[in-house]
Protein backbone atom coordinates (compact mmCIF):
# COMPACT_ATOMS: atom_id res chain seq x y z
CA UNK A 1 0.00 0.00 0.00
CA UNK A 2 1.84 3.27 -1.24
CA UNK A 3 1.48 6.07 1.39
CA UNK A 4 -0.95 8.21 -1.40
CA UNK A 5 -3.90 6.11 -0.70
CA UNK A 6 -3.35 5.98 2.60
CA UNK A 7 -6.11 7.75 5.15
CA UNK A 8 -4.17 10.72 7.51
CA UNK A 9 -7.49 9.72 9.75
CA UNK A 10 -6.49 6.15 10.17
CA UNK A 11 -3.03 7.42 10.43
CA UNK A 12 -4.10 9.47 13.77
CA UNK A 13 -5.85 6.95 14.95
CA UNK A 14 -2.85 4.35 14.56
CA UNK A 15 -0.63 6.36 16.41
CA UNK A 16 -3.64 6.99 19.04
CA UNK A 17 -3.58 3.41 19.42
CA UNK A 18 0.21 3.54 20.20
CA UNK A 19 -0.08 6.36 22.67
CA UNK A 20 -2.93 4.62 24.60
CA UNK A 21 -0.60 2.01 25.23
CA UNK A 22 2.95 3.68 26.22
CA UNK A 23 0.62 5.89 28.07
CA UNK A 24 -0.60 3.52 31.10
CA UNK A 25 2.80 4.36 32.50
CA UNK A 26 0.19 7.41 33.85
CA UNK A 27 -1.49 4.97 35.76
CA UNK A 28 1.49 3.75 37.96
CA UNK A 29 0.42 5.41 40.81
CA UNK A 30 -2.05 2.30 41.26
CA UNK A 31 0.80 0.07 41.34
CA UNK A 32 2.21 2.25 44.05
CA UNK A 33 0.54 0.42 47.35
CA UNK A 34 -0.26 -3.05 45.90
CA UNK A 35 3.48 -3.15 45.32
CA UNK A 36 4.63 -1.15 48.71
CA UNK A 37 2.88 -3.92 50.74
CA UNK A 38 3.72 -6.87 48.33
CA UNK A 39 7.44 -6.09 48.76
CA UNK A 40 7.63 -3.91 51.76
CA UNK A 41 9.54 -1.18 50.02
CA UNK A 42 9.11 2.83 50.75
CA UNK A 43 7.33 5.30 48.29
CA UNK A 44 10.51 6.72 47.47
CA UNK A 45 11.52 2.83 46.46
CA UNK A 46 8.63 2.77 44.41
CA UNK A 47 8.17 6.14 43.05
CA UNK A 48 11.95 5.44 41.66
CA UNK A 49 10.71 3.26 39.41
CA UNK A 50 8.65 5.80 37.39
CA UNK A 51 11.14 8.37 37.88
CA UNK A 52 13.72 5.57 35.80
CA UNK A 53 10.84 5.17 32.95
CA UNK A 54 10.09 8.74 32.40
CA UNK A 55 13.62 9.57 32.42
CA UNK A 56 14.64 6.72 30.01
CA UNK A 57 12.04 8.09 27.80
CA UNK A 58 13.75 11.56 27.58
CA UNK A 59 16.79 9.95 26.94
CA UNK A 60 15.47 7.78 24.28
CA UNK A 61 13.37 10.10 22.59
CA UNK A 62 16.73 12.70 22.23
CA UNK A 63 19.04 9.93 21.16
CA UNK A 64 16.50 8.10 18.79
CA UNK A 65 15.07 11.15 17.20
CA UNK A 66 17.31 11.03 14.00
CA UNK A 67 16.56 7.55 13.88
CA UNK A 68 13.17 8.22 13.54
CA UNK A 69 13.45 10.39 11.04
CA UNK A 70 15.87 7.98 8.98
CA UNK A 71 13.97 4.75 9.68
CA UNK A 72 10.46 6.32 9.40
CA UNK A 73 7.44 6.16 12.02
CA UNK A 74 7.01 2.05 10.97
CA UNK A 75 10.09 0.88 12.08
CA UNK A 76 10.61 3.43 15.01
CA UNK A 77 7.35 2.13 16.17
CA UNK A 78 7.38 -1.76 15.86
CA UNK A 79 10.89 -1.39 17.75
CA UNK A 80 9.15 0.79 20.52
CA UNK A 81 6.82 -1.95 20.69
CA UNK A 82 9.17 -4.36 21.45
CA UNK A 83 11.09 -2.85 23.97
CA UNK A 84 7.54 -1.64 26.02
CA UNK A 85 5.58 -5.72 25.81
CA UNK A 86 9.41 -6.86 26.86
CA UNK A 87 9.41 -3.89 29.60
CA UNK A 88 6.23 -4.43 31.06
CA UNK A 89 6.17 -8.27 31.17
CA UNK A 90 9.86 -8.30 32.45
CA UNK A 91 7.93 -6.21 35.33
CA UNK A 92 5.91 -9.19 36.26
CA UNK A 93 9.00 -11.71 36.55
CA UNK A 94 10.72 -8.83 38.62
CA UNK A 95 8.25 -8.65 41.17
CA UNK A 96 8.06 -12.76 41.00
CA UNK A 97 11.85 -12.57 42.07
CA UNK A 98 11.04 -9.77 44.31
CA UNK A 99 13.97 -8.08 42.52
CA UNK A 100 13.97 -4.05 42.67
CA UNK A 101 17.24 -3.81 40.24
CA UNK A 102 14.97 -6.03 37.56
CA UNK A 103 11.93 -4.12 38.13
CA UNK A 104 13.89 -0.84 37.29
CA UNK A 105 15.55 -2.59 33.95
CA UNK A 106 12.87 -3.52 32.78
CA UNK A 107 9.54 -1.06 33.71
CA UNK A 108 12.01 2.12 34.23
CA UNK A 109 15.13 1.05 31.09
CA UNK A 110 13.57 -1.60 29.12
CA UNK A 111 9.66 0.20 29.26
CA UNK A 112 10.92 3.75 29.19
CA UNK A 113 13.07 3.45 26.28
CA UNK A 114 9.84 2.17 24.69
CA UNK A 115 7.92 4.86 25.46
CA UNK A 116 10.65 7.37 24.30
CA UNK A 117 10.55 5.82 21.03
CA UNK A 118 6.89 5.14 20.84
CA UNK A 119 6.03 8.91 21.63
CA UNK A 120 8.22 10.97 19.48
CA UNK A 121 7.47 8.05 16.03
CA UNK A 122 3.87 8.82 15.37
CA UNK A 123 3.67 12.83 16.26
CA UNK A 124 6.58 13.80 13.89
CA UNK A 125 4.51 12.39 11.28
CA UNK A 126 1.04 13.58 12.23
CA UNK A 127 2.40 16.98 11.78
CA UNK A 128 3.52 16.42 7.83
CA UNK A 129 0.15 14.99 7.69
CA UNK A 130 -1.99 17.79 8.68
CA UNK A 131 -0.28 21.30 7.30
CA UNK A 132 -4.03 22.35 8.25
CA UNK A 133 -4.45 21.57 11.61
CA UNK A 134 -1.38 21.16 13.46
CA UNK A 135 -2.47 21.38 16.75
CA UNK A 136 -5.48 19.77 16.61
CA UNK A 137 -3.42 16.39 14.68
CA UNK A 138 -0.74 16.24 17.48
CA UNK A 139 -3.47 16.64 19.93
CA UNK A 140 -5.50 14.00 19.07
CA UNK A 141 -2.40 11.27 18.73
CA UNK A 142 -1.08 12.83 22.23
CA UNK A 143 -4.60 12.70 23.59
CA UNK A 144 -4.47 8.98 23.58
CA UNK A 145 -1.60 9.34 25.77
CA UNK A 146 -3.20 11.06 28.54
CA UNK A 147 -6.55 9.09 28.43
CA UNK A 148 -4.79 6.05 28.54
CA UNK A 149 -4.89 6.07 32.75
CA UNK A 150 -8.66 6.28 32.57
CA UNK A 151 -8.71 3.08 30.90
CA UNK A 152 -5.51 1.30 32.98
CA UNK A 153 -6.20 3.10 35.83
CA UNK A 154 -9.09 1.03 37.09
CA UNK A 155 -8.16 -2.62 34.69
CA UNK A 156 -4.75 -2.62 37.05
CA UNK A 157 -6.53 -2.27 40.13
CA UNK A 158 -9.04 -5.12 38.97
CA UNK A 159 -6.54 -7.49 37.67
CA UNK A 160 -4.30 -6.74 40.56
CA UNK A 161 -7.31 -7.67 42.75
CA UNK A 162 -8.17 -10.59 41.28
CA UNK A 163 -4.90 -12.12 39.85
CA UNK A 164 -1.95 -10.54 41.60
CA UNK A 165 0.13 -7.71 40.53
CA UNK A 166 3.17 -10.54 38.50
CA UNK A 167 0.22 -11.42 36.57
CA UNK A 168 -0.97 -8.00 35.70
CA UNK A 169 2.07 -6.70 34.49
CA UNK A 170 2.31 -10.11 32.39
CA UNK A 171 -1.12 -9.77 30.70
CA UNK A 172 -0.98 -5.87 30.43
CA UNK A 173 1.98 -6.26 28.58
CA UNK A 174 1.18 -8.76 26.04
CA UNK A 175 -1.87 -6.42 25.06
CA UNK A 176 0.06 -3.56 24.59
CA UNK A 177 2.49 -5.41 22.62
CA UNK A 178 -0.15 -6.55 20.61
CA UNK A 179 -1.65 -2.73 20.06
CA UNK A 180 1.50 -1.13 19.33
CA UNK A 181 2.81 -3.90 17.00
CA UNK A 182 -0.38 -3.78 14.84
CA UNK A 183 -0.49 -0.04 14.81
CA UNK A 184 2.76 0.51 13.86
CA UNK A 185 2.36 -1.32 10.82
CA UNK A 186 0.08 1.15 9.31
CA UNK A 187 2.34 4.34 10.13
CA UNK A 188 3.83 5.62 7.31
CA UNK A 189 5.25 9.66 6.33
CA UNK A 190 3.21 11.10 3.71
CA UNK A 191 4.30 12.29 0.24
CA UNK A 192 6.91 15.29 0.03
CA UNK A 193 5.32 18.59 0.19
CA UNK A 194 1.93 16.86 0.97
CA UNK A 195 -1.17 19.19 1.46
CA UNK A 196 -4.78 17.61 1.38
CA UNK A 197 -7.14 18.23 -1.65
CA UNK A 198 -9.80 20.31 -0.10
CA UNK A 199 -7.18 22.47 1.94
CA UNK A 200 -5.16 23.35 -1.10
CA UNK A 201 -8.26 23.95 -3.12
CA UNK A 202 -8.76 26.83 -0.35
CA UNK A 203 -5.85 28.06 -1.02
CA UNK A 204 -6.47 28.27 -4.39
CA UNK A 205 -9.38 29.87 -3.80
CA UNK A 206 -7.91 32.35 -1.56
CA UNK A 207 -10.09 30.91 1.29
CA UNK A 208 -7.24 29.49 3.55
CA UNK A 209 -3.86 31.16 3.39
CA UNK A 210 -0.61 28.45 4.22
CA UNK A 211 0.82 29.42 7.69
CA UNK A 212 4.53 29.75 6.92
CA UNK A 213 6.96 28.89 9.54
CA UNK A 214 9.30 31.00 11.53
CA UNK A 215 12.14 29.03 9.98
CA UNK A 216 13.11 25.83 8.59
CA UNK A 217 16.18 24.50 10.52
CA UNK A 218 18.12 21.12 11.42
CA UNK A 219 18.35 20.14 15.05
CA UNK A 220 21.82 21.04 15.54
CA UNK A 221 20.53 24.68 14.26
CA UNK A 222 17.73 24.66 16.64
CA UNK A 223 20.24 24.21 19.60
CA UNK A 224 21.85 26.96 18.97
CA UNK A 225 18.98 29.54 19.35
CA UNK A 226 17.39 31.37 22.93
CA UNK A 227 13.90 29.33 21.95
CA UNK A 228 15.01 26.31 21.84
CA UNK A 229 15.99 26.76 25.56
CA UNK A 230 12.92 28.63 26.73
CA UNK A 231 10.74 26.07 25.08
CA UNK A 232 12.92 23.71 26.88
CA UNK A 233 12.63 25.27 30.34
CA UNK A 234 8.53 25.97 29.70
CA UNK A 235 8.04 21.91 29.31
CA UNK A 236 10.57 21.21 32.32
CA UNK A 237 8.54 23.04 34.87
CA UNK A 238 5.17 22.42 33.15
CA UNK A 239 5.76 18.68 33.38
CA UNK A 240 8.12 18.83 36.76
CA UNK A 241 5.07 20.18 38.33
CA UNK A 242 2.53 18.33 36.63
CA UNK A 243 4.14 14.90 36.76
CA UNK A 244 4.78 15.40 40.72
CA UNK A 245 1.21 15.21 41.18
CA UNK A 246 0.60 12.36 38.95
CA UNK A 247 3.43 9.77 40.32
CA UNK A 248 1.46 10.03 43.89
CA UNK A 249 -2.19 10.50 42.69
CA UNK A 250 -3.76 7.55 44.18
CA UNK A 251 -2.01 7.81 48.07
CA UNK A 252 -2.56 11.50 47.63
CA UNK A 253 -6.28 11.57 46.79
CA UNK A 254 -6.43 8.72 49.78
CA UNK A 255 -4.55 10.92 52.36
CA UNK A 256 -6.13 14.52 51.41
CA UNK A 257 -9.43 13.77 50.47
CA UNK A 258 -9.77 10.30 52.60
CA UNK A 259 -11.58 8.21 49.94
CA UNK A 260 -11.13 4.47 48.89
CA UNK A 261 -8.21 2.90 46.99
CA UNK A 262 -10.62 1.62 44.35
CA UNK A 263 -12.54 5.76 44.30
CA UNK A 264 -8.72 6.97 44.13
CA UNK A 265 -8.42 4.59 41.12
CA UNK A 266 -11.30 5.38 39.52
CA UNK A 267 -9.97 9.30 40.53
CA UNK A 268 -6.61 8.57 38.55
CA UNK A 269 -9.15 7.52 35.51
CA UNK A 270 -10.58 10.98 35.86
CA UNK A 271 -7.46 12.94 35.85
CA UNK A 272 -6.18 10.42 32.42
CA UNK A 273 -9.70 11.87 30.86
CA UNK A 274 -9.28 15.53 31.43
CA UNK A 275 -5.61 14.95 30.87
CA UNK A 276 -6.52 13.45 27.77
CA UNK A 277 -9.05 16.05 27.09
CA UNK A 278 -6.65 19.01 27.61
CA UNK A 279 -4.59 17.46 24.95
CA UNK A 280 -6.63 17.50 22.16
CA UNK A 281 -8.85 21.08 23.37
CA UNK A 282 -5.63 23.24 24.07
CA UNK A 283 -3.96 22.31 21.02
CA UNK A 284 -6.91 23.05 18.95
CA UNK A 285 -7.49 26.36 20.36
CA UNK A 286 -3.16 26.69 20.10
CA UNK A 287 -4.66 26.86 16.03
CA UNK A 288 -6.12 29.52 16.74
CA UNK A 289 -4.73 31.67 19.68
CA UNK A 290 -1.42 30.87 18.45
CA UNK A 291 0.77 28.35 20.82
CA UNK A 292 2.74 31.39 22.34
CA UNK A 293 -0.68 32.96 24.28
CA UNK A 294 -1.72 29.41 24.78
CA UNK A 295 1.29 28.76 27.16
CA UNK A 296 1.52 32.15 28.70
CA UNK A 297 -2.48 31.14 29.43
CA UNK A 298 -0.91 28.06 30.94
CA UNK A 299 0.86 29.36 33.24
CA UNK A 300 -1.04 32.10 34.52
CA UNK A 301 -3.51 30.10 35.52
CA UNK A 302 -1.72 27.41 37.06
CA UNK A 303 -0.15 29.41 39.91
CA UNK A 304 -3.84 30.38 41.05
CA UNK A 305 -4.65 26.95 41.32
CA UNK A 306 -1.32 25.38 42.35
CA UNK A 307 -1.26 27.98 45.32
CA UNK A 308 -4.98 27.08 46.31
CA UNK A 309 -4.48 23.51 46.65
CA UNK A 310 -2.28 24.40 49.88
CA UNK A 311 -5.38 25.82 51.30
CA UNK A 312 -8.70 24.53 49.76
CA UNK A 313 -10.63 22.78 51.93
CA UNK A 314 -13.38 21.63 50.33
CA UNK A 315 -13.27 17.85 48.32
CA UNK A 316 -15.22 18.93 45.07
CA UNK A 317 -12.78 21.95 44.92
CA UNK A 318 -9.68 20.18 45.62
CA UNK A 319 -10.66 18.02 42.81
CA UNK A 320 -11.40 20.43 40.36
CA UNK A 321 -8.24 22.16 40.52
CA UNK A 322 -6.32 19.04 40.34
CA UNK A 323 -8.22 18.11 36.85
CA UNK A 324 -7.61 21.43 35.40
CA UNK A 325 -3.88 20.92 36.45
CA UNK A 326 -4.14 17.45 34.53
CA UNK A 327 -5.97 19.90 31.19
CA UNK A 328 -2.68 21.97 31.40
CA UNK A 329 -0.06 19.42 32.08
CA UNK A 330 -1.72 17.74 28.57
CA UNK A 331 -1.90 20.15 26.60
CA UNK A 332 1.41 21.54 26.85
CA UNK A 333 2.66 18.37 25.92
CA UNK A 334 0.25 18.38 22.98
CA UNK A 335 1.29 21.93 21.65
CA UNK A 336 5.04 21.16 21.66
CA UNK A 337 5.24 19.54 18.54
CA UNK A 338 3.19 22.39 16.60
CA UNK A 339 5.35 25.38 18.13
CA UNK A 340 8.19 23.20 17.16
CA UNK A 341 7.00 23.35 13.77
CA UNK A 342 6.04 26.94 14.17
CA UNK A 343 9.21 28.08 15.03
CA UNK A 344 11.60 25.56 13.52
CA UNK A 345 10.08 24.21 10.93
CA UNK A 346 9.51 20.09 9.43
CA UNK A 347 13.09 19.33 8.51
CA UNK A 348 13.82 17.58 11.13
CA UNK A 349 10.85 17.84 14.00
CA UNK A 350 11.28 14.54 15.35
CA UNK A 351 14.93 14.78 15.95
CA UNK A 352 13.98 18.48 17.48
CA UNK A 353 10.93 17.16 19.54
CA UNK A 354 13.28 14.10 20.77
CA UNK A 355 15.51 16.70 22.29
CA UNK A 356 12.79 18.88 23.38
CA UNK A 357 11.77 15.56 25.28
CA UNK A 358 14.99 15.56 27.84
CA UNK A 359 13.06 18.01 30.05
CA UNK A 360 10.72 15.98 29.97
CA UNK A 361 12.97 12.96 31.11
CA UNK A 362 15.00 15.37 33.77
CA UNK A 363 11.53 16.33 34.77
CA UNK A 364 10.33 12.89 35.53
CA UNK A 365 13.36 12.74 38.04
CA UNK A 366 13.42 16.17 40.02
CA UNK A 367 9.41 16.19 40.38
CA UNK A 368 8.39 12.66 41.59
CA UNK A 369 11.28 12.20 43.92
CA UNK A 370 10.89 15.80 45.12
CA UNK A 371 7.66 15.45 46.37
CA UNK A 372 8.12 11.37 47.69
CA UNK A 373 11.22 12.99 49.89
CA UNK A 374 9.14 15.90 51.13
CA UNK A 375 6.53 13.01 52.03
CA UNK A 376 8.72 10.64 53.50
CA UNK A 377 10.51 13.39 55.72
CA UNK A 378 7.80 15.80 56.86
CA UNK A 379 4.46 13.63 56.74
CA UNK A 380 2.90 16.04 53.97
CA UNK A 381 2.42 16.93 50.44
CA UNK A 382 2.05 20.41 51.29
CA UNK A 383 5.54 21.94 51.32
CA UNK A 384 6.39 20.85 47.62
CA UNK A 385 2.95 23.06 46.21
CA UNK A 386 4.81 26.21 46.65
CA UNK A 387 8.08 25.52 45.53
CA UNK A 388 5.71 24.29 42.35
CA UNK A 389 3.58 27.63 42.42
CA UNK A 390 7.44 29.45 42.00
CA UNK A 391 8.42 27.49 39.00
CA UNK A 392 5.45 28.49 37.31
CA UNK A 393 6.48 32.59 37.86
CA UNK A 394 9.83 31.82 36.30
CA UNK A 395 7.73 29.61 33.55
CA UNK A 396 5.36 32.73 32.83
CA UNK A 397 8.11 34.86 32.29
CA UNK A 398 10.05 32.51 29.75
CA UNK A 399 7.14 32.04 28.04
CA UNK A 400 6.68 36.23 27.79
CA UNK A 401 10.25 36.34 27.24
CA UNK A 402 9.59 34.14 24.09
CA UNK A 403 6.90 35.92 22.48
CA UNK A 404 8.89 38.69 22.52
CA UNK A 405 11.89 36.93 20.94
CA UNK A 406 9.22 35.48 18.03
CA UNK A 407 7.84 38.70 17.47
CA UNK A 408 11.41 40.09 16.94
CA UNK A 409 12.85 37.49 14.84
CA UNK A 410 9.22 37.90 12.65
CA UNK A 411 9.77 42.11 12.32
CA UNK A 412 13.04 41.49 10.96
CA UNK A 413 12.19 39.18 8.54
CA UNK A 414 9.68 41.63 7.70
CA UNK A 415 12.32 44.39 7.51
CA UNK A 416 14.63 42.48 5.63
Amino acid sequence: MTTQVKNRWFMALAAMAIHISIGSVYAWSVYVKPIQSTMNWTLTDVTITFSIAIFFLGLSAALMGKFVERKGPRVAATLAAVLFGLGTVGSGLAIHLESKLLLYVTYGILGGAGLGIGYISPVSMLVKWFPDRRGMATGLAIMGFGFASAISGPAIKVLIDSVGVSSTFYILGSIYFIVMFTAAQYLANPPEGYMPAHFTAAINAGKKKLKEDLVNITRDEAVKTARFYGLWIMLFINVTCGIAIISVASPLLQEVIGISALAAASAVGLMGIFNGAGRIAWASISDYLTRPVVFILFFITQIIAFYMLTTVTSILLFQILLYYIMTCYGGAFASVPAYIGDIFGTKELGAIHGYILTAWALAGLVGPIIIAYVKDTTGSYTGTLYVFVALFVVALITSLLMLVNIKKIKNKQIMA
